[in-house]
């Protein structure tokens, strides 16, 4: 754990002190639970109300909530990004010791760099090339012919199929499997056929993959995730899928194989994306959307039905497959003429 002067970080980071500089901090905290040795921040309004109350050491703030901090305040324009700077200084990861663990399986072929560090039970296949100042930790499995950049880390339990290329400065969270086969099948008359998955998988540089997300191989093309994507916990992602660069995506969305998602995108929770279509750059996707067809257009996208009282949700759902027969039957009053194949469908 770090320490700093205000005096420091207003600097460092660009900010408009208004308090003592000489006031020194040790840690980060919440508003409630912040002490004089503390840093917090206030980026969501809904969380004003315990702003008067805080016992920081410094608040992390807009310029429009300066004058109700009791306490010092670093004034930022954007005070979550400032904050995570901050808090980042002051808790830094732990340190990469070189070496490599007794209990470690690492074929004659690898290619590790001497600065890099190899957990218990870990284990690197033929070929793999290591960065400087890479993290494997215990259980992860490398297969062969899998390249590692610089000061990436593998936290724990993480296996990366063979052929896979990680980019610099990555986390890939504790479960993750890159480079597993793709689900593709060729149905045939005995049923179906497996289709040989002969991808790979390409990472950019700077990007966290969380808790048990996994990434498919690509059937003869590689999947690619390109620099700054950040995935949450239990995502799926299917082969030959494109993520552009700075995309976000939220736990338990599920992305079918050959699709591309652009760039600057955030893609909310538990969303279902079906495969062979494009999303654009600049999109967002609200919390359990189905998107079954391509985005060509920057903006807010949402769907699925909001939860309600069960009552009024079953009455509704209900009245919702009548909707057909009500669309007739206002054609009909209407005077308009019935679609060609009877349907309503626009």
């Amino acid at each position: 754990m770090g320490t700093a002067s205000l005096g420091e970080l207003a600097v460092r980071f660009g900010c408009t002190l208004q308090g003592d500089p000489d006031v020194r901090i040790t840690h980060v905290a919440t508003l409630e639970r912040a002490d004089p040795q503390s840093l917090t921040f206030l980026a969501n309004p809904r969380y004003r109300r315990y702003l008067g109350q805080t016992k920081a050491g410094a608040v992390v703030l807009d310029a429009q909530f300066a004058a109700e901090c009791p306490v010092p305040a670093l004034i930022a324009k954007n005070p979550y990004a400032t904050y995570a700077r901050i808090a980042t200084l002051l808790h830094p990861p732990p340190p990469v010791t070189p070496g490599r663990h007794p209990t470690a399986v690492i074929d004659s072929t690898a290619v590790i760099d001497p600065t890099a560090a190899i957990g218990p039970l870990a284990v690197i296949g033929a070929r793999t090339r290591i960065g400087t100042r890479c993290a494997i930790g215990p259980g992860c499995v490398v297969l062969d012919d899998v390249t590692i950049g610089a000061d990436t880390r593998l936290v724990a339990s993480v296996t990366l199929c063979s052929s896979v290329v990680i980019g610099e400065r990555c986390v890939l969270n504790p479960g993750v499997v890159i480079g597993g086969d793709g689900f593709g099948f060729a149905p045939d008359a005995d049923g179906l056929v497996k289709v040989p998955q002969i991808g790979g998988v390409r990472i950019g540089n700077d990007v966290e993959v969380g808790a048990s997300t996994t990434i498919d191989r690509g059937t003869i093309e590689d999947t690619l995730i390109e620099d700054g994507v950040k995935l949450d916990n239990q995502i799926q992602i299917g082969h030959n899928v494109r993520i552009g660069a700075h995309t976000v995506v939220a736990g338990c969305t599920g992305i079918s194989g050959s699709t591309t998602i652009g760039a600057r995108c955030m893609i909310a929770g538990m969303v279902g994306i079906a495969g062979h279509l494009s999303i654009c750059d600049d999109v967002v996707v609200t919390g359990r959307s189905f998107v079954n067809s391509s985005i060509r257009k920057p903006g807010y996208y949402s769907g699925g039905i909001t939860v309600d009282e069960s009552t009024r949700f079953r009455k509704n759902a209900a009245r919702f497959h009548r909707l057909d027969e009500l669309a007739r039957q206002v054609r009909r009053l209407a005077g308009e003429a019935p679609e060609p194949d009877g349907g309503d469908d626009e």
